[in-house]
């Protein structure tokens, strides 16, 4: 399968490299966010990741209570 848009920089980005970077693909070559936002999920499964979530910034742990705060 031939890959029709052009990386970000100049070459397809290793798996780790792709996880990290938010925008895989050069901007200059879309006209809209929405063009952008479409290729760039397209890309990540051309490369086998999962998109990102909304929520991955988040912790997954909880947060401990401080002594300031009271139960209840």
């Amino acid at each position: 399968m031939d890959w029709k848009y052009r990386w970000k920089n100049g070459s397809q980005p290793s798996r780790d490299q792709a996880v990290k970077n938010p925008h895989l693909l050069d901007e200059s070559q879309f006209e809209n966010q929405q063009d952008r936002k479409l290729a760039e999920e397209s890309a990540r499964k051309h490369l086998g990741i999962p998109a990102p979530t909304l929520d991955q910034e988040q912790s997954i742990l909880p947060r401990a209570v401080s002594p300031d705060e009271n139960f209840l």
